[in-house]
């Protein structure tokens, strides 16, 4: 049975769980935090959460790429 938090972590590029991975935080107060922060600046986050998206998609590319290159 899927929870909704798992749907969304899939559809959301795995941002929130990524920074909250690399700050020892749990992803769901990030996600938290990061909805007070888009209110509180008019959404203006909402950039930074795409420009990290593109990143993380554009890293596990390149890393999937090189192994596919040495296997």
């Amino acid at each position: 049975m899927w929870r909704i938090s798992d749907i969304l972590e899939k559809s959301a590029f795995g941002v929130c769980a990524y920074l909250g991975r690399k700050m020892g935080v749990a992803s769901s107060r990030v996600r938290v935090y990061f909805i007070y922060f888009s209110f509180v600046t008019l959404g203006s986050p909402v950039i930074l959460y795409l420009v990290t998206a593109f990143w993380l998609n554009l890293r596990e590319y390149i890393r999937s790429s090189k192994n596919m290159i040495w296997e």
